[in-house]
């Protein structure tokens, strides 16, 4: 395969831990092991005498058993652990599309979503949201669009960049459309449990179609994505032993210690998400005030869930310059939306770390300077 560069990991990996201040990154503050092993007596003990051999290469019994409850139709058997989510966005790809194929891809989109069927030989169709619909994606769009054969098409709520959401029968719409035309769903569920009203949750795609596909992952929502640990839900067992079967190439398993940390915090996880929310709706409150002050410089469509949102540059200007003198007079970084495609004047804010309010203070007086 010759994939493109990754434009979005290529400019984190030159700036995200040398910038003072990041106000752009995609996860939530993360825990400490220390914090982790102490929200379970014995976990420190059990975590200390873990035997550090091989895992096995679906993800570990008790892994996959804790992942379960965040669906309600799922089992064990419907699950495949993968090393993060972009292992398993790599992997469904590799398993489910053939040169030639047709993807519809919902954009702007974390651009593996995109590049990966491209460079397989599938024709990609972009599927796009705009920031005066709120980034909610068109049907009509997409009726049009599957009236040509289509292998799968590709959504992704909450979604990054923008923390979009459409209600529940726009969801299902999506979910019917593509079952009518024959074409896998991969939903990219990395934010969902992270929503800021609770009633706006979506159902996993993977419970409501027996062909869908969910990806779910530890880095957004928990925060932990030092874990690297994600998944994919199914219960198309076809398309889970092909991924399976590309994942031999990959990582074939992941680590045990990873695992039992992950198992943990899914465990645990009303306390791990009301912590990453607690943080992430405190930090969103000083955004909104923010940009409502700001609008003479910014314009967006508020997120209704995860920690990001895309906002655009009022003026229509370059955010990549933007982003460049806020950088080099600051030492705080917002990524230029360049890095998801034509999206020159926009930017993505990310809030679910601590700190954040002081980094936009930091934003704020920048722009009375500038």
């Amino acid at each position: 395969m010759n994939l493109p560069p990754f434009e979005l990991e290529r400019y984190f990996a030159v700036h995200e831990f040398t910038a003072k201040r990041l106000l752009c990154v995609s996860d939530c503050q993360p825990l400490t092991v220390t914090e982790l092993l102490s929200l379970s007596d014995g976990a420190a003990e059990a975590f200390a005498a873990l035997p550090l051999g091989y895992a096995d290469s679906r993800g570990g019994p008790a892994l996959r058993q804790a992942i379960c409850p965040l669906y309600d139709t799922i089992s064990p058997d419907d699950l495949l652990v993968h090393v993060g989510a972009e292992e398993a966005i790599f992997t469904f790809f590799n398993a489910v599309v053939s040169p030639g194929d047709r993807v519809i891809v919902q954009t702007p989109c974390y651009r593996s979503l995109r590049d990966v069927p491209a460079t397989l030989g599938a024709t990609v169709v972009e599927w796009p949201g705009r920031q005066d619909h709120g980034w909610i994606p068109d049907l009509d769009f997409l009726k049009k669009a599957l009236a040509e054969k289509t292998r799968a098409v590709v959504v992704n709520f909450p979604h990054n960049p923008t923390g979009a959401l459409p209600d529940l029968d726009t969801f299902l719409e999506i979910v019917r459309m593509c079952q009518a035309a024959g074409a896998v769903l991969f939903s990219d569920e990395v934010y969902r449990l992270l929503e800021y009203d609770a009633a706006d949750r979506l159902p996993a795609a993977c419970d409501i179609s027996d062909t869908a596909v969910s990806l779910g992952v530890m880095s957004k929502s928990f925060g932990l994505a030092g874990l690297r640990v994600g998944w994919v839900a199914t219960k198309n067992a076809q398309i889970l032993s092909g991924m399976a079967r590309i994942k031999d190439y990959t990582s074939i398993c992941g680590s045990p210690a990873t695992e039992f940390l992950a198992a943990l915090a899914l465990e645990r996880r009303e306390t791990v998400l009301s912590r990453t929310k607690n943080i992430t709706l405190e930090n969103l409150a000083a955004a909104r005030e923010f940009m409502a002050r700001r609008q003479d410089r910014f314009t967006w469509a508020p997120p209704k869930a995860g920690p990001i949102a895309f906002p655009c540059l009022a003026d229509g200007g370059d955010a990549s310059a933007f982003a460049q003198s806020l950088l080099e007079a600051t030492g705080a970084l917002v990524l230029p939306g360049r890095v998801y495609g034509p999206y020159a004047s926009h930017f993505r804010l990310g809030f679910g770390r601590a700190g954040f309010a002081e980094g936009l203070a930091v934003l704020d007086a920048f722009l009375g300077e500038s």
